[in-house]
């Protein structure tokens, strides 16, 4: 089975696509349908930026498309950055630049003040306009110090109390397993080996 996900970021898709290993899912980026227009993520909340992204792209291509939106959220911080997250420092802002306003904005912060989570929605859309929502939540904190080289984002500050390692500096397989993508991801397999696509999708 194929499903375009909707993303042009190849780290994303390599690590969807490990999770997705055993399922029999092939997954395809934005890459493979170059003419395609970018979509503005203008909503307030992640189910309103992933679903509007998946019923453009499925409008447009007409297959299956799984989309998402996700991004991190600090306590002392009110929430941010929340939607903004991608764009933290501005409209097409590096990872680093944006970890580097995320900390400037916590550093009179303590540590033990410096609770975050990870959260993130999937939106799985069938050209027929009927789709399904999977949401997956990853608590930690927020440290100074970029550590480790896996993964993207603010995955290099983003600490994993449990095994005191930075999301950055686990092995793919157990992030994987553990980090907000990978709770939404599991969600949605078990929908799809437990449930036919060509059924309704409940919204």
């Amino acid at each position: 089975m194929r499903i375009v996900f909707a993303t042009r970021n190849e780290g994303k898709l390599k690590e969807l696509t490990q999770m997705l290993s055993s399922s029999g899912i092939r997954l395809i980026s934005l890459n493979h349908f170059p003419s395609l227009p970018e979509v503005e993520e203008d909503g307030k909340t992640y189910l309103e930026n992933a679903l509007k992204k998946a019923r453009i792209i499925a409008e447009a291509t007409r297959e299956m498309v799984l989309a998402d939106d996700s991004g991190i959220e600090v306590e002392a911080l009110g929430g941010e950055p929340g939607v903004y997250s991608a764009r933290y420092a501005g409209e097409g802002a590096t990872d680093e630049e944006n970890n580097a306003i995320l900390l400037s904005r916590l550093k009179d912060v303590p540590p033990s003040e410096r609770r975050a989570s990870f959260r993130c929605v999937l939106v799985l859309y069938n050209p027929d306009g009927d789709y399904h929502a999977f949401e997956g939540k990853w608590d930690g904190l927020i440290i100074d110090e970029a550590r480790g080289t896996n993964g993207f984002g603010y995955d290099p500050i983003f600490l994993w109390p449990e095994a005191n390692q930075t999301a950055a500096e686990l092995p793919p397989e157990i992030k994987n397993k553990i980090s907000h993508r990978g709770r939404a991801f599991q969600k949605l397999k078990e929908y799809l080996t437990g449930e036919s696509l060509t059924g309704t999708f409940g919204a």
